[in-house]
């Protein structure tokens, strides 16, 4: 006698194409956001060869803007994708696994959208607070992983496209007689996961869109706590940069003429005021009075031509971005300073004493702390 386990049934309501539709709809809409501000960040930060010398500095709040779309867009995209996949999950155990190509196909880009999809956004929020439990570099594996999580996405939709048609608007669903008793239940649902959205939303975009920093409940930062007024990332001890000897520290400006100043040197020199914004890939900035002395300044005594690029050099010993480089958009731009002070203040050792860099439109990792050296290339 053969002992049948029964396979599982599902008839729990709103699990149906109607209301799968309809939270695809908007997670699709937070996915795109997301995906296009998170290419324009990569490039920022790490552009390629052909684009090195042509990003643009202005406008100077632009990488402030969307980063923080970036990281908002993501946040919002968990409670969609974890609606979305409580309304398709029941197929998960349908049976036979594969009824056809076509069938098959579906079914292997549902499980390269999922797991892209899961990987993605929760990976990127733990970057938030920079949390990394994986042995692998988060960047490049997040940046792949975009391009594999959208193309899954595509090709799901595509699979999908007469389904999503069916099913698009109230119209076109009602002509498929779902039940209608489903109704009242479906909008309370729907109405349940847009809270939810705004909820985090709201208790997380004050770290970048500061009129909401009251409500910012969630944010791993908040935009007024740190020193002078301005959060930090990396403080002086995590970068291993010891108490700087201001009599022993010097400037070295290495070009066609090359020379050397102190920081009283480097303080006599014309100094200009900029407000700029600090944005940092983890989604909080917050704009801060800077005054310092030009960078373009600095390469014109140093001889450089006007399409020279510059590398900065840092003094900070752990990390990745001890050394940095900008193309001459940035090097030139007026705003570009060697910053000396911050809201009215002498730098903190957390935040760069005694100079640092400070460049319109440019991710908060580039904005180069604890600099000795700049060359021109």
């Amino acid at each position: 006698m053969k002992l049948r386990v029964p396979l599982p049934r599902f008839s729990g309501r709103l699990h149906d194409a109607r209301t799968a539709t309809a939270i695809g709809r908007w997670l699709a809409a937070a996915v795109v956001v997301c995906f296009l501000t998170g290419v324009i960040s990569h490039w920022l930060q790490h552009p390629p060869g052909w684009l090195a010398d042509d990003l643009p500095s202005r406008p100077s709040w632009g990488y402030r803007l969307t980063q923080g779309l970036h990281v908002a867009s993501g946040i919002a995209a968990i409670p969609l994708l974890l609606a979305k996949l409580w309304t398709v999950y029941p197929r998960l155990f349908e049976w036979p696994p594969v009824r056809s190509a076509r069938h098959a196909l579906e079914r292997l880009s549902v499980a390269l959208l999922v797991a892209a999809a899961v990987l993605e956004v929760f990976s990127g929020l733990l970057n938030t607070v920079q949390w990394y439990p994986w042995p692998f570099s988060f960047v490049p594996v997040h940046y792949a992983l975009a391009w594999v999580f959208v193309g899954a996405m595509l090709l799901h939709v595509a699979v999908k496209a007469p389904e999503i048609k069916a099913h698009w608007s109230r119209r076109s669903a009602g002509t498929l007689a779902l039940p209608a008793e489903d109704g009242p239940d479906r909008r309370s649902l729907l109405t349940g996961v847009a809270a939810a959205v705004g909820a985090v939303t709201l208790a997380t975009a004050g770290q970048s869109f500061t009129p909401l920093k009251r409500f910012d409940l969630l944010a791993p930062r908040h935009p007024d706590h740190g020193q002078q007024g301005l959060p930090v990332n990396r403080t002086a001890v995590a970068a291993a940069v010891a108490v700087v000897n201001v009599q022993q520290w010097r400037l070295t400006v290495a070009g066609p003429r090359p020379y050397v100043l102190t920081l009283d040197e480097l303080r006599a020199l014309r100094q200009y005021e900029a407000t700029l914004p600090i944005a940092c890939v983890e989604g909080w900035s917050k704009s801060a009075h800077w005054s310092g002395v030009r960078i373009r300044d600095l390469l014109d005594r140093a001889g450089a031509p006007p399409e020279a690029r510059l590398r900065v050099v840092s003094m900070e010993q752990e990390g990745g971005y001890a050394v940095t480089e900008m193309g001459h958009t940035y090097a030139r731009d007026e705003l570009t300073l060697l910053a000396l002070r911050l809201n009215g203040e002498v730098l903190s050792p957390d935040h760069g004493f005694p100079a640092r860099i400070i460049a319109p439109n440019r991710p908060g990792v580039l904005q180069t702390k604890w600099v000795h050296r700049l060359e021109v290339l």
